[in-house]
């Protein structure tokens, strides 16, 4: 018999570590090749670990709601496979306190901070009601952030557990005007000014619900968002894919929304204007190789997930149309990877979707900028002729686009959306896709 290791893999190129959800299997079970063992959750996603043998589950080394770093050992199957795959994970060294390196972004270093750090260590130790990962206490007495400090920062974490991205914003924020709420603030604020009354039903946001909330909150306070709205007339658009629609499906096997489309407009716009393919470290601008678009996409449970188109600019229609595709059946079917969601450089989300013609949407940090498309609806339009002006009916657009006025100034974002809104009405409906 051999004993393989089960271990925590890599889940993205910022993740070092995640806590263990759930054991799928109890010891003594039996566990079949490819079939699920464990979850975990990081600050990003949740997913369901597989076991790649067949085998018997003798024994937990982590428990649930344990925190584990990437390569870490896990749990032991005991196996009669006579190949079982040897895992090689480099020996652990003391991470340093700089964010994990994304494609083609430098490292994000943790500003300096002015609040001098004690001369003796001081040892930052979990509790029973507050529990603190290895890499957490690293960069608090790093940092010289003392116990009591470390107290009273807000956890975003399974079971409010402070996160690496907690922390590095606390540090980042710490000795400005701005102080963070005090344990429990937004439950008490609330029902101090709506107090519950018989019959009101309480109910707790989720582990996604709340990471999303924080992260909206912390782009409010990171960005100066200004808006520019544009109408588009797609009349041309919307003829030729209704026109194109059912051949496409039946030469390529793809769906062909106006989502694909709508996306190859937006990538070559941004080919046109690439400062706003950027992202903001203190006070330099990185600008991004590719062009990797962000798709809101609404899940399930109501919450919302951006899954990552990448290299846009390298896509024809039809690539365009076979990624959409992919990562909204993977997000509806809760399937998607950590590498879906990560290294989006501009975001577009689809108000339309739900019947609204606009919106005012939140820049998904780091980036800078981040398109809503509204509905698309049939409305009565002046059209110029040779022969006069007259009335008809065309299908339009409301195009919302938020930006980071720190770096994006009123003309760039204006100029941005004019250009799309020239792409899509000029669209070539003589166009093949093959």
């Amino acid at each position: 018999m051999a004993r393989y290791e089960l271990r925590i893999p890599k889940l993205g190129e910022s993740v070092i570590e995640a806590t263990l959800t759930a054991w799928l299997k109890e010891i003594g079970d039996t566990i079949l090749a490819d079939e699920g063992i464990f979850e975990v959750a990081t600050d990003k996603v949740d997913t369901e670990i597989p076991c790649e043998v067949s085998g018997v589950l003798i024994e937990k080394r982590v428990q649930v709601d344990e925190v584990a770093k990437i390569g870490q050992i896990v749990g032991i199957v005991e196996t009669d496979a006579s190949d079982v795959p040897v895992k090689k994970v480099e020996k652990e060294s003391p991470q340093p306190i700089i964010e994990a390196k994304q494609p083609d972004e430098v490292p994000i270093v943790i500003p300096e901070i002015t609040n001098p750090i004690p001369s003796e260590k001081v040892s930052i130790t979990s509790t029973e009601d507050r529990y603190y990962s290895p890499l957490v206490k690293s960069i608090a007495e790093k940092e010289g952030i003392m116990p009591t400090e470390l107290d009273t920062i807000i956890g975003t974490g399974l079971n409010q557990r402070v996160t690496k991205d907690d922390i590095l914003t606390y540090v980042q924020n710490r000795g400005q005007k701005y102080t963070q709420p005090t344990k429990g603030s937004i439950e008490n604020t609330n029902i101090a000014k709506n107090p519950v009354t018989l019959g009101d039903e309480i109910i707790p946001m989720d582990r996604m619900g709340k990471l999303i909330a924080d992260h909206m909150i912390m782009s409010k306070q990171t960005s100066a968002h200004v808006q520019s709205f544009i109408e588009i007339d797609v009349t041309k658009m919307v003829q030729w894919r209704d026109k194109n629609k059912d051949a496409f499906q039946e030469k390529t096997g793809e769906k062909l929304t106006y989502t694909p489309i709508l996306m190859l407009a937006v990538a070559q716009t941004i080919i046109d204007y690439p400062m706003v393919n950027i992202s903001v470290e203190g006070t330099n601008i990185i600008k991004k190789k590719h062009i990797n678009l962000g798709m809101a996409t609404a899940l399930p449970n109501g919450n919302l997930i951006v899954p990552v188109i990448k290299k846009a600019e390298e896509l024809n229609l039809l690539g365009m149309a076979k990624a959409v595709n992919r990562l909204a059946d993977l997000a509806r079917n809760n399937k998607l990877s950590p590498d879906d969601i990560q290294g989006g450089t501009y975001t577009v989300t689809n108000v339309g979707s739900f019947g609204s013609i606009t919106g005012t949407p939140i820049i998904n940090q780091p980036q800078v900028a981040i398109l809503a498309l509204g509905a698309i609806r049939k409305m009565p339009s002046v059209i110029e002729t040779p022969h006069g002006d007259y009335i008809g009916i065309r299908n339009k657009m409301i195009v919302a686009h938020s930006y980071d006025h720190r770096v994006i100034n009123g003309a760039l974002g204006g100029q941005f959306i004019l250009r799309l809104k020239e792409i899509i009405e000029n669209f070539d409906e003589s166009q093949t896709y093959s």
